[in-house]
Formats: C-alpha cells, structure tokens, sequence
C-alpha cells in the first residue's frame, strides 16, 4: 500500500443515517479491548514550563530544504529523547505522532518512523480505553500510516472493530452534545474514519464521517466569522473587545482535520466540494488575523488581549495553508507569504536544545502559559507544518 497520499467545498448537511448492528463479537472484542486499556500505565506527563530554558536556536527562516531539514530535525530529535518509557494512546502524543510520521524520509531517513512503529508494537495496535470518545482515537492515524506502508492487517484491526462498534451505536440525543461536541475533535477521529475507507474501500466510514461532521458544524460553525466554537458552551462568551470567543489551538485542529480527511477522499468524491469551500473560508479568515510575527494568539478576535502567540494552534494553521497551497486549493501567491511568516515566527520559539516554546497545556479555552512552554502537541503542529513547507519548495 501507498503511505498517506495529497489528493487534488457549499455545505450540505444529511440526515440521520441508517446503520446496520455490529456483530455481538465485534462488540465484545472492543468492550474487551477498552477493559485491557483501562489496565494500562498511568498517562504520561504531555509537557512542561522551565523557569531557565538556555538560549534560543536562532535558526534560519530561509525556505530551503536545508535550513527546513536542520529546523525540523532539531525539534524532533528533542521530544524523541524525552519520549516516556510507557507508550501512550493519549489524543496529546496522538498528535505528536502524526508529525513524527509526515517527516520526510530525505530529512531524517526513516528514524521517526520506526520510532512510531516501535510505539505502536507496544501499544498492541489498540486505540485508548474510550469507545465513543474521539481523542481515543486519534493514535489510529498513526496507526493507519503505519498501515499504509506495510501493508499489514493487525495494523488496523482493533481500530476497525471500535469504529464498528461506534457507528453500530445511536447517535447522542443531547442537541448540545453530540458525538464530537468540542471542536478539536474533528481533528482526532474523522481522518482515522476517511483512512479506513481508504483501506478497506467501504463507503460506510465516510458516509458516517461525514453524517458526523455536519453534526458538530451545524452546531459550532459559525457562518459569518467562517471559525468554529470550541463547544456549545462557547456560543454566547465574548473576548474583552466584545468579539465571540474562539480559540486558536481549537481552529487550528480543526484545519489539520479537514486536510487529514481530504488527502484521503477520492478526486471524485461527492463530499470534497464541502470540505474544500471550508478550508478556503477557514484559511481566507486566518489570514485576515494573522500577527505582525506571522503567528496567531490563543483568542482568535482579540490579540490584542494575549500577549504570546500559541504555537500548538499555529503550527496546525500553517500546515493547512500550505497544503492548500501545495494542491492549488489556495492561491498560492496570496497564501505562501503567511506560511512563509508563520514558519518564521514558530521559528523564534526554537530553543538550543531543540525546545519548542510558546504552546498553551491541556485546555479548552486560552489559558496561561510562558515562553517556555512545551508541550506535546505542539512540537507534532510544527513537524506537520514543517514537512508540509518542505514538500512546497525545492
């Protein structure tokens, strides 16, 4: 099979969709599997603050493939020796997985990749221990990435058996609460459901992705500001400017999923025209907000509120416009400049050592955080936004 490929959007919001039972055994087996999980190590720590970091990196901005290569290999190296001794499922290091994988080989051979099958060895190939819960799901890109190369079917057995046991489930009758009510989740579960269709060529995952998607849209978009809420919780809170309050790191999730999901849908898919017009009114937004630093802060509509840009939401944005620009979704004059000078301002965060700076920890809404803060997630938002300059330029 072929690694995760780059296929070159109007809403149209479906109904309820018909859902066949899963076999008794295929809910018994993910039930299983959620038990053995719950048994596993505790969560490792996703990241930290120091109070004396050293000195920044000072690396190049200049969109060659070198300055690129140094500038990604730097980071990665870092967080893979701060690695924990327990593999996680958890969405945190799920994300910094993706970033590992979409390294490519010309920067680092394929160190990373074997790093991340290593991880998935140990993890069983299982996702994490919630079977409704789409940041348990989210290591499953990983695992089908790994899938993708080796072709080999224990790579995404028990990830098809709990999007089986998922879709054979009702849908949430809470309005407020449907299955991906926050909006990060749309990062973590629907390309993990576009990947299987890949892989197995059955319609039903995106046919349920997609049911899924319009679902949490119709719910968290909003049509005019052309951003999502961070859940329905958000819908009536405001910034001190008296703008709606919606979160960069978020946004920027969200942007990384609808890529995710369209690398993976056919050229002639009914369902690309939708994710397409998204990614334009998302990206045309993003880019009329965009810092003087190239970087965007934890409250989209409010800079002048957050004092430090947020690397984890800003990584995940830079990676969208550009693979937006690379497939001529986005014009590339108007939006290579801002990838260009997002890249550049991630890059002001890059300490000596190889850390990453400037990302807020677990939340779900702007929160504090220093210089210094590196977490996880981040470092994988800017080994995908890295890779995916570096397949821009020559």
């Amino acid at each position: 099979m072929k690694p995760r490929t780059h296929c070159s959007m109007q809403f149209r919001f479906h109904g309820h969709i018909a859902l066949a039972l899963a076999s008794p055994l295929i809910l018994l087996s993910s039930l299983s599997t959620a038990n053995a999980q719950e048994r596993k190590a505790p969560v490792a720590t996703p990241g930290d603050t120091l109070s004396t970091p050293g000195p920044l990196a000072h690396l190049s901005p200049k969109l060659t493939r070198r300055d690129l290569a140094k500038a990604m290999r730097l980071v990665a190296d870092w967080q893979l020796g701060r690695m924990p001794a327990e593999p996680q499922t958890d969405w945190t290091w799920a994300a910094l997985y993706d970033g590992f994988m979409a390294v490519p080989d010309k920067v680092a051979g394929d160190k990373y990749k074997q790093a991340m099958l290593g991880i998935a060895e140990q993890l069983k190939w299982q996702p994490g221990p919630r079977v409704m819960h789409a940041d348990d799901q989210a290591v499953g890109q990983m695992y089908m990435e790994q899938y993708f190369l080796h072709n080999d079917p224990k790579m995404m057995e028990a990830m098809r058996a709990r999007l089986d046991t998922e879709m054979a489930t009702p849908d949430p009758t809470d309005p407020k609460r449907p299955l991906w009510w926050w909006c990060d989740a749309l990062f973590m579960a629907p390309p993990v459901y576009a990947d299987m269709a890949r892989a197995t060529g059955e319609q039903k995952y995106l046919t349920y992705m997609d049911h899924e998607w319009d679902i949490a849209t119709n719910l968290l978009y909003d049509n005019s500001k052309h951003l999502y809420f961070r859940d329905a919780t958000f819908l009536d809170k405001h910034e001190k400017n008296g703008e709606p309050l919606f979160w960069s790191r978020g946004n920027g999730w969200v942007m990384g999923g609808i890529v995710r999901v369209l690398m993976e849908l056919p050229a002639d898919s009914p369902l690309r025209p939708k994710f397409v017009a998204l990614l334009k009114e998302m990206s045309a937004e993003m880019l009329s907000i965009q810092g003087k630093d190239g970087l965007w802060r934890p409250g989209l509509l409010d800079a002048d509120s957050y004092p430090l840009p947020e690397n984890s939401g800003s990584g995940f944005i830079a990676y969208a416009m550009a693979w937006g620009a690379n497939e001529g979704i986005l014009d590339r004059a108007t939006y290579w400049p801002a990838v260009e000078k997002a890249w550049a301002g991630m890059l002001t965060h890059v300490y000596a050592d190889g850390r990453l700076g400037s990302i807020q920890p677990v939340g779900a809404a702007p929160g504090a955080y220093s210089e210094t803060s590196s977490y996880v997630y981040g470092v994988g938002a800017y080994l995908l936004a890295g890779s995916e300059i570096y397949r821009g330029v020559k």
